[in-house]
């Protein structure tokens, strides 16, 4: 498709009413979530049937955070997983009614079913135990479905390219500068010492690693989910698939257990979230045990430590963004250290 709304202002009834296959006679929108690489909205309908809402999701107005968008191809591979991968995943994400992305990579539009009413996770705020179950059953609904399914492995859209990690070392020290100056009075100083020697070790860090065992979400914590959508008709919803990759389970697992949830319940529950994951797993057809997973976890609690400070570098800077980028740190900061990730991040020599 050569056209498409590429804002919300776009979208007439209309359009709609030929998307939908029903007269809509009105639309208006207002703007929801927290997403800083893409903007979200919902839409308010009426029409044939009534009144009605959805939800869409566009690129990103802050030229800065569009841009680093647009780098990593992120709309272009959110709208591939919606086409062509979430059909064979069981994560619960929304439907969607339209998807399509521009040939440059830095326009699209996503128009997804409204899972409201619901309750965005809050990753400042954390969640309760019960929150964070849900959520780790969603993971392995990502990762069993996926393991070791070459179709989807293998697919040409997913294939990180073969420079990234070259090209993501070399910006992080950059990255870490940045992150040092703005949050060093603010971060503990054995977590921003764990930074540091995070990014002097970013080439081995970002290596390129074959053993690519499934999909893997890439950004698996509380502000890309939803719980007790529709009313809690259902649980939970995952959201927010711009960073969606082939990888190692664990990456998604650390990075939710660390920067997802936080010190105070990681402190508590860390055995038993990763005992459910792996029953999780089983179930699906994918028996693993602990020392299977051991050296991939310590090493994929620190995604969230990068993921922190290469995000604050290159988006938007809001006040919610730097309470956000400091919570992420400090949960996954506090499982590394407790881990020893650096350690097993170097054993990978």
């Amino acid at each position: 498709m050569e056209q498409f709304p590429a804002h919300p202002d776009e979208v007439s009834a209309s359009w709609l009413g030929d998307v939908l296959g029903t007269r809509v006679d009105n639309v208006r929108w207002e703007a929801i979530g927290t997403g800083q690489v893409g903007d979200s909205v919902r839409f308010h309908c009426d029409g044939q049937s009534g009144a009605f809402t959805l939800a869409g999701k566009f690129s990103a107005e802050d030229e800065a955070s569009k841009a680093t968008a647009i780098s990593f191809g992120l709309y272009c591979k959110e709208v591939e997983f919606y086409r062509s991968t979430a059909p064979q995943l069981a994560v619960r994400v929304p439907q969607v009614h339209f998807a399509e992305v521009n040939e440059e990579g830095s326009e699209f539009f996503l128009l997804f079913e409204d899972l409201g009413p619901a309750e965005q996770g809050n990753q400042i705020a954390s969640c309760g135990i019960e929150r964070a179950r849900d959520a780790i059953v969603q993971a392995a609904a990502i990762h069993a479905p996926s393991w070791n399914n070459a179709e989807l492995l293998e697919a040409e859209w997913i294939q990180p390219p073969p420079e990234l990690g070259a090209t993501v070392a070399a910006m992080y020290p950059q990255a870490q500068a940045v992150f040092r100056e703005r949050y060093a009075d603010q971060l503990e100083p054995d977590f921003m010492a764990l930074c540091e020697e995070l990014a002097e070790l970013a080439p081995v860090y970002f290596h390129s690693d074959p053993d690519r065992k499934c999909i893997v979400h890439g950004d698996f914590r509380l502000d890309n989910m939803l719980f007790d959508i529709r009313g809690g008709a259902e649980p939970i919803a995952v959201l927010d698939w711009q960073t969606v990759t082939v990888g190692k389970a664990m990456t998604d697992v650390g990075y939710f257990l660390g920067c997802g949830i936080g010190e105070a319940l990681w402190r508590e529950h860390e055995d038993g979230l990763l005992d459910l994951w792996l029953s999780e797993m089983a179930k699906r057809g994918v028996t693993l045990k602990h020392d299977d997973i051991e050296d991939d976890y310590r090493r994929g609690i620190l995604h969230g430590v990068s993921t922190a400070v290469f995000s604050a570098a290159f988006v938007k800077r809001t006040e919610r963004g730097d309470a956000n980028f400091l919570s992420m740190a400090r949960g996954a900061c506090s499982l590394a250290l407790a881990r020893d990730s650096l350690a097993a991040l170097k054993e990978v020599n």
